[in-house]
């Protein structure tokens, strides 16, 4: 029995709560995976898992088998990101999901020196502006903006981004200065679905304000577009409006008026181990996002 096999595919069932999903995210067959924790419990002599034909949990002992397991498969995964790294280039296919307009900018960026530096690594890109699934979609990593990551994903902070209220000259020449945030009613909302609402903080307290317009999108590039072109007023984040708003081509409104700061991380299932190719992936997007960025 290969003990280390045995203990990753005992690890993804205890992460997934699915035989048929650990082996999706091992690549192999659920049939193996069915025999490698077979072996598992009878190399330690107990029973890991209870099975039923709706779930699949932990006993008492795999519960205290589990942390010790990821321990291990830590060090190994550990030990060949070292070897890789003397011996040999990284290799094998990434599968990253990402929000549209961060696939378009800034991931983009920061794909062409990695995607350079390791060669034989394939990277394809899963864009939209809903999260992913990631056993379903069999993603390896995806990136959310979000300041409450998923507790059943391994989450890691890559930066911080503000948000500005914006819209272009021109709309400010037709339709007037905005002031307040009471305002915002009387004016045409470009709203990213499904938002309904736009949050400010004013006094140290939360504030919601309801808003409409005649364009709504689940790509955030649309309502720039939209908002540069004068048709209305948008919620943006600086990632994708600070070159526009530096440009002149869209003015940030309200700028005595706190909007909450987005935090983005990179998320994935596994608790036992990544790849090294994947690991490396989330490492080099850690290095070159490590300056948050700020309304201007």
């Amino acid at each position: 029995m290969d003990k280390i096999t045995a203990l990753r595919s005992f690890a993804e069932v205890a992460s997934t709560g699915s035989y048929t999903q650990a082996a999706e995210q091992l690549g192999i067959s659920r049939v193996k995976v069915t025999r490698h924790i077979k072996e598992l419990e009878d190399w330690l002599n107990v029973r890991l898992l209870h099975r039923t034909t709706r779930k699949v949990s932990l006993t008492a002992p795999g519960e205290e088998l589990i942390s010790q397991s990821e321990r291990v498969l830590h060090e190994v995964a550990h030990l060949e990101r070292i070897a890789h790294s003397h011996n040999e280039e990284l290799i094998g296919e990434i599968r990253i999901a990402s929000p549209i307009g961060l696939g378009q900018n800034l991931l983009y960026e920061a794909l062409v020196p990695f995607t350079l530096q390791h060669p034989k690594v394939r990277v394809q890109l899963v864009m939209s502006d809903s999260n992913a699934q990631l056993v379903e979609e069999h993603i390896d990593v995806a990136l959310r903006y979000t300041n409450q990551p998923d507790d059943s994903l391994i989450a890691r902070k890559l930066m911080s981004i503000d948000s500005a209220l914006c819209c272009s000259p021109e709309y400010i020449q037709k339709h007037g200065q905005i002031d307040a945030l009471g305002q915002l009613k009387h004016h045409n909302c470009l709203v990213h679905v499904p938002q309904r609402s736009w949050t400010f903080i004013e006094q140290e307290q939360l504030r919601t304000i309801e808003v409409n317009g005649n364009i709504k999108a689940n790509d955030v590039s649309v309502l720039i577009n939209a908002c540069i072109d004068g048709l209305g007023v948008a919620y943006l984040p600086c990632d994708l409006a600070n070159p526009h708003i530096q440009s002149g081509k869209l003015v940030r409104l309200l700028r005595g008026t706190i909007l909450p700061t987005m935090s983005l991380w990179a998320v994935y299932l596994s608790r036992s181990y990544q790849r090294p190719a994947v690991r490396a992936f989330i490492d080099h997007l850690a290095a070159q996002w490590q300056t948050d960025i700020k309304a201007p």
